[in-house]
């Protein structure tokens, strides 16, 4: 199977509804171990339904997740049996799933190096992501480590990979194959180049309807890690992180319709930076540019937390443009009431008109 041609993926893109969601967790859970585990997964599943109400009621039909290979690895006929529900559950609340496997956003193993192990998981209270020493700035001269350098897991891995997009490779709750997470973050550079290769002849070899892409995460094309290049040469559909400004955005679009593919911002909204719902939202509508904020009820992740870069800014006197008085990432509160009821209203009605139109009854 060769890599749908521009008239392929705009043709599937004209099919689809305008893609809108978030990066889902429960928020009761501390981290994607927690969410894909067997250990009090009921629990989950139970935050899950009443989460997902909340986003069916405000227009939300997808979601973008990361599956956790010591999961699938140590638990994988119970791991499959729970994701099997957890796309059924979705689908109660006609929302579909974007399917991310490969992650690029880690630390190093160094001295605060904290290994992933099933059960019980440890949180840090006050930190983004629930935990103390993490991905965003904790460590910005070393290379984040990853279970596909390592040959024997990265052949279970690849074969996770291969499982799982054989079994719904024609399963229409499946929106979206987006094989690997920021390639090439944390000083990985080029090492993950022949990670992002296999991943993509892996998921390609199973012959999916859904389309593969992988999402750069610079703003400058022209300063792309040799992984998030690429990303660009192998996706069917171009997509993308962007947390900064309405302007940054509206560059950003202007460069990547060159590639005559539709447009997928995976990761956005941070307050912080001043990217929002009230400017970003409305735009993405008008330019239909499928989008999908960072969290949805602020949780035991806590990523309404601040990154640690960030406060390193902050102490280095470096952080003026920074609004620390904002939550960063998340939609509601954990009573389920909205963060800022303003932004809801946004959605909700962007959320109708693009319904309306894709009906014919704009």
């Amino acid at each position: 199977m060769d890599k749908w041609t521009c008239s392929q993926a705009n043709g599937w893109y004209e099919k689809q509804p305008w893609f809108r969601g978030c990066n889902y967790m429960p928020s009761d859970c501390v981290n994607r171990i927690d969410m894909w585990q067997s250990y009090e997964c009921e629990k989950h599943f139970e935050t899950a339904a009443r989460e997902f109400a909340v986003m069916e009621s405000i227009g939300f039909n997808s979601i973008r997740v990361i599956l956790e290979f010591i999961v699938w690895n140590e638990e994988h006929d119970s791991f499959m049996e729970r994701f099997e529900r957890f796309l059924t559950l979705a689908d109660a609340h006609k929302i579909r799933v974007m399917v991310c496997f490969g992650n690029d956003c880690t630390v190093p193993k160094n001295a605060h190096y904290r290994a992933p192990h099933l059960g019980k998981q440890e949180c840090d209270w006050g930190y983004h992501s629930g935990r103390k020493y993490s991905p965003q700035g904790s460590f910005p001269n070393e290379v984040g480590c990853s279970i596909l350098d390592e040959p024997e897991k990265a052949e279970r891995f690849f074969g996770m990979v291969r499982e799982i997009v054989m079994k719904y490779r024609t399963d229409p709750r499946i929106c979206v194959w987006d094989l690997f997470n920021e390639p090439g973050n944390n000083n990985r550079g080029a090492i993950s180049v022949p990670h992002v290769q296999h991943i993509f002849d892996t998921a390609r070899a199973c012959g999916p309807v859904q389309p593969l892409t992988s999402g750069i995460w610079h703003f400058d094309p022209k300063n792309l890690n040799p992984s998030e290049k690429l990303c660009l040469e192998l996706s069917d559909v171009i997509s993308y992180h962007n947390y900064g400004s309405y302007a940054d955005n509206a560059v950003q679009i202007d460069q990547l319709r060159k590639f005559g593919r539709p447009l997928l911002n995976t990761e956005w909204l941070n307050r912080i930076t001043h990217n929002t719902i009230q400017e970003c939202f409305p735009l993405f509508f008008l330019e239909k540019v499928s989008c999908w904020n960072w969290g949805f009820v602020a949780g035991l992740n806590q990523t309404y937390e601040p990154y640690e870069a960030m406060w390193k800014a902050e102490e280095r006197g470096e952080a003026d443009q920074l609004d620390f008085t904002k939550w960063q990432h998340d939609l509601f509160r954990p009573s389920l009431r909205p963060y800022d009821p303003k932004e809801i209203k946004i959605i909700r009605r962007f959320c109708e008109l693009a319904d309306r139109n894709f009906a014919g009854e704009g």
